[in-house]
């Protein structure tokens, strides 16, 4: 092995990093710029259908209870930017496990209430984005 091919070598694996640094300064930017442009809502659904609608990018508290059926409650938090389902009474308790959610496509779930939490991304054109 010669000095020649250590050289082509060390330039060969330093630019297989190139990738790495373009891709990071592009999702940076292109961040920067979705949130500028961007609204975030949490959407609750009972039964498939459009109950409330909370923004994310607001600094807003709201707890509110909903009563899917007789006897049966869930409790749903928003604060700083993130969605929860912070009580219910359904036996299997996975929405609550489930804990916070914040990003466009999160979705807690509570399958006895049909109880649906999902967060979308509204652009300039008013379209949602999962």
């Amino acid at each position: 092995m010669k000095i020649g091919d250590v050289i082509i070598i060390a330039i060969l694996v330093l630019a297989s990093f190139l990738p790495i640094v373009i891709f990071y300064f592009q999702q940076d930017q292109n961040q920067g710029q979705a949130e500028e442009a961007t609204e975030k809502s949490a959407i609750v659904r009972i039964d498939g259908k459009e109950v409330d609608r909370f923004s994310l990018n607001k600094d807003n508290a709201v707890q509110k209870t909903y009563h899917p059926a007789d006897g049966k409650y869930n409790i749903v938090e928003v604060r700083d930017g993130q969605a929860r389902v912070k009580e219910d009474n359904s036996p299997d308790q996975i929405a609550v496990n489930t804990g916070w959610i914040s990003e466009p496509g999160e979705t807690s779930i509570c399958l006895p209430h049909k109880l649906v939490i999902e967060i979308y991304e509204e652009d300039a054109e008013d379209t949602y984005i999962y």
